[in-house]
């Protein structure tokens, strides 16, 4: 006996939109305790980033208020997240935002 229901396999369209509603940016907000070298250290240190990459996202925090210092699946967003508030940095997750 047929199938009596279609098979309807996803759009492009749906499965690009699902890939980024997976989506999560891990942004660092600014706060008055840190110094500026101290959050350099943490950047460096939990996401491998060289020193100009580091102070690049530093001065963001600082100067504009928050920096997205990366954005990926939920599971290791949330590991870096863990990783920058034990070191005592301000930091969310959000997420990603489709332009």
């Amino acid at each position: 006996m047929p199938d009596s229901h279609p098979q309807h396999s996803p759009s492009t369209a749906t499965n690009t939109e699902s890939q980024f509603a997976d989506l999560w940016d891990v942004v660092v907000l600014n706060d008055p305790v840190n110094l500026m070298s101290y959050v350099v250290v943490v950047f460096r240190r939990i996401f491998g980033y060289d020193e100009p990459r580091a102070r690049k996202h530093m001065l963001e925090v600082h100067e504009l208020g928050r920096s997205t210092l990366w954005t990926g699946a939920r599971e290791p967003a949330e590991s870096y997240l863990f990783q920058l508030q034990q070191w005592h940095l301000n930091a969310v997750l959000e997420r990603h935002e489709t332009r």
